[in-house]
């Protein structure tokens, strides 16, 4: 599905002013142009190397050289285009397009190398010639497109490829529309102005600073001149009949017509649109790590829990044996937590509490010189040591290794509770808790007395479900041990 690719004229001329007589050029054209210059550019640079080199082949094996050429150009242009190198929010950005190209490029140079390891041709071709074709034939390709990244962008700032665009509708749906418009500078359109049929005081004279040049009867007037390309309709998707009288009498002109998107879309604007059939769809939210993700996030967990477990069960037992000296009661202590989807589940600790005291659904936050916390628990609640049973928890499939951190459902940030202070605060249990987590080694743990210090938290926690990739779990767990040395919140 299209998007609508508009950008605000930026040469000084008004809303309102007497529209230019020629329509833009469409973008697509110099895109076209830059994907025949890139085709060119593979070729040439495959011969000049040839020449540069000083290779004479008979002519069979011109042929051979003349082959993997074009296999290489043709590689490229199908690479390119799948990679996005030809999209629109390319052409504008060296960054972005370098980097699509640079991808292209050594992509095209590994699938020579396979076609011609499994074709056992790749000997047929001087190894000094495609060495130098890879490098000076990328090199070449990053300043081509550099080059015409810099003419687009000229072209643009000249009004090139604006598209003269109407807004139907001048009411707060095409307020939000045109605000949308003009605060998107790469986007390639002229609003030309609003029209409107109601004119009894329930729109403005200008909404968003453009003018309402008239009502339908006046828009089709200037699309009979040829002074507009585009109509957006923005109009209550609710007024079904009024939509679709405006839209059968607009298209009896020869303009192409788009649908703004209705109010409550103005919030999703960034949200993908998906095909159900013919039917599209708006994905509004997503479960954060789901499919192959899944799979994969379960197996980083079960395999570093019982690596975990190999490694550290002589430190458990050592702990186990220490609390059992130092007060009467249960090594380990279960309390009840949130987990994912707010299902309920037992977490297991070190008990570092007195037996007596121990606060089962944390009413009250341990802080500093708890006098509920034993002697050895002190030391084990300041380096962590109280949290190694809960790879029990990530072996039963309640817990990650790395996650947000799951709180008692009573526990408080000041007097009030955690999802009183925070609507978005049950977000955190669209994953599986963690033992660490992003917050925690950024140095957000430990007791959460102010409502300030758990907002700091649930952000951190929801980058993490946002950004999550298996390189950022080990990336976390590689942190958590120097945020347990000299991290300074817990006790």
């Amino acid at each position: 599905m299209n998007d609508l690719r508009f950008n605000l004229d930026k040469q000084g001329k008004r809303f309102g002013d007497e529209p230019s007589a020629k329509p833009g050029v469409p973008l697509d054209l110099a895109v076209f142009v830059i994907r025949l210059v890139e085709f060119l550019v593979v070729l040439g640079s495959g011969f000049a190397a040839i020449a540069l080199l000083g290779i004479a082949p008979s002519p069979a094996m011109a042929a051979v050289y003349a082959r993997v050429v074009l296999v290489a150009a043709i590689a490229y242009a199908v690479l390119a285009e799948s990679l996005g190198c030809y999209d629109v929010d390319a052409q504008f950005s060296l960054r972005r397009i370098w980097r699509r190209v640079s991808a292209s490029w050594v992509m095209t140079a590994l699938f020579l190398i396979t076609l011609g390891f499994l074709l056992k041709s790749s000997d047929l071709v001087s190894r000094g010639w495609a060495l130098s074709w890879f490098s000076g034939g990328g090199l070449t390709l990053l300043l081509v497109r550099g080059s015409s990244t810099m003419w687009v962008r000229r072209l643009k700032r000249r009004g090139t490829f604006d598209q003269r665009v109407a807004i139907f509708g001048a009411g707060v749906q095409g307020e939000r529309f045109a605000n949308y418009v003009q605060t998107h500078e790469w986007l390639t359109i002229s609003l030309v102005g609003f029209f409107d049929d109601r004119r009894d005081g329930r729109i403005a004279s200008a909404p968003a600073d453009i003018p309402v040049l008239g009502n339908l009867s006046a828009l089709i007037s200037m699309i009979r001149d040829g002074k507009v390309d585009q109509v957006v309709v923005a109009l209550p998707w609710a007024a079904e009949a009024r939509l679709q009288q405006v839209v059968s009498r607009l298209a009896l002109t020869p303009v192409k017509i788009r649908l703004a998107p209705d109010l409550a879309s103005f919030a999703f604007v960034r949200r993908p649109l998906v095909l159900l059939g013919d039917m599209p769809l708006m994905t509004l939210f997503e479960r954060p790590i789901s499919g192959v993700d899944a799979v994969v996030k379960n197996l980083e967990d079960r395999v570093l829990a019982v690596v975990a477990l190999l490694l550290l069960w002589p430190v458990m037992l050592l702990v186990a044996i220490g609390i059992k000296l130092d007060s009467p009661g249960p090594v380990f202590f279960r309390q009840p937590r949130e987990g994912f989807n707010n299902k309920p589940f037992r977490v297991f600790k070190f008990r570092s509490m007195y037996h007596d005291k121990a606060d089962l659904h944390v009413s009250r936050q341990v802080g500093r010189g708890d006098p509920r916390v034993t002697r050895l628990g002190r030391i084990l609640r300041r380096t962590s040591l109280d949290e190694l049973p809960q790879l029990f928890n990530v072996l039963q499939g309640n817990m990650s290794m790395v996650g947000p951190r799951p709180h008692a459902p009573l526990t408080r940030a000041g007097d009030r509770l955690f999802s009183d202070v925070v609507a978005s605060y049950a977000a955190r249990h669209k994953v599986k808790p963690g033992i660490t987590g992003w917050a925690q080694v950024c140095g957000w743990r430990g007791e959460t007395d102010t409502e300030e210090k758990l907002i700091k938290r649930l952000e951190f926690d929801l980058h993490y479900i946002e950004n999550w990739s298996i390189w950022f779990d080990f990336y976390i767990l590689f942190r958590t041990v120097g945020s347990v040395v000299l991290g300074k919140n817990s006790f």
